[in-house]
């Protein structure tokens, strides 16, 4: 049995102490696309000190009335131009007392898969807004490399037991970017006719009877094109399905 602190027990009498509301929250989001080729991640320019001009984690501070998944899809859609209720889930709170050097912080933290050609990189490019590679996040301010590191494992956990293929390429795709897709998402690399035989059993693919003619980045000339049976990957977004290796 584990015995509780004095200091621990002290803080549980009743009735409690009045609250200290001296506590902002913000709202972070790590936003993942494809190009094609690989895996990034949105980042944005710090505006603040003592991080001015350092990257970070497209965010802001959330009132007190506001609800966090509604504030998440309305920074979305500032970014992308759409509202997709479904693309956004929460992560978790990052609350340790002296992340932010300001004053206490709690940052609750979300992500979404992307297509990058729906960013509104015109109207946010020139803010400083960029994407990086997934494998090569920089120091980012804050605590905001903890929070991408978390969405990495989130995102393993999700590609081994979901399609998460539909939200990250384009409507026509080739097996050689799916793969990459998912070696880039899982950190290792694998069989191609083991990958290949692993999927064609989930009937997830459509096979579109033509070819690519190489202007898609990622794609080669002569390569299939394939896309998604959107029947199929919305019953299995329910369901889930083992995609182990």
């Amino acid at each position: 049995m584990h015995i509780l602190p004095n200091a621990m027990i002290d803080s549980l009498q009743y009735p409690q102490e009045e609250p200290d509301f001296n506590v902002a929250i913000s709202l972070s989001l790590v936003l993942i696309g494809f190009d094609g080729q690989q895996l990034q991640i949105l980042l944005a320019k710090s505006a603040r000190k003592p991080f001015e001009g350092a990257l970070m984690l497209p965010s802001r501070y959330i009132h007190h009335t506001a609800e966090f998944m509604l504030s998440a899809r309305k920074m979305f859609e500032q970014l992308f131009g759409y509202d997709d209720p479904e693309i956004i889930e929460q992560l978790q709170a990052f609350g340790k007392v002296y992340r932010h050097p300001g004053g206490r912080v709690v940052n609750v933290a979300h992500y979404a898969l992307v297509r990058k050609e729906d960013f509104q990189a015109e109207r946010w490019e020139k803010n400083g807004m960029k994407w990086v590679p997934y494998l090569q996040v920089p120091d980012l301010a804050y605590d905001h490399n903890d929070i991408v590191q978390y969405a990495k494992e989130r995102l393993k956990r999700r590609v081994k037991r979901r399609p998460v293929g539909f939200n990250l390429l384009p409507e026509e795709f080739t097996l050689g970017q799916l793969q990459t897709l998912y070696e880039s998402a899982l950190g290792k690399t694998f069989d191609k006719r083991n990958f290949r035989k692993k999927l064609f059993k989930t009937t997830l693919l459509i096979d579109l009877e033509k070819k690519s003619d190489g202007s898609g980045h990622g794609q080669h000339k002569g390569s299939q094109l394939f896309g998604f049976n959107r029947e199929k990957y919305e019953k299995m977004k329910l369901t889930g399905y083992d995609f182990l290796f």
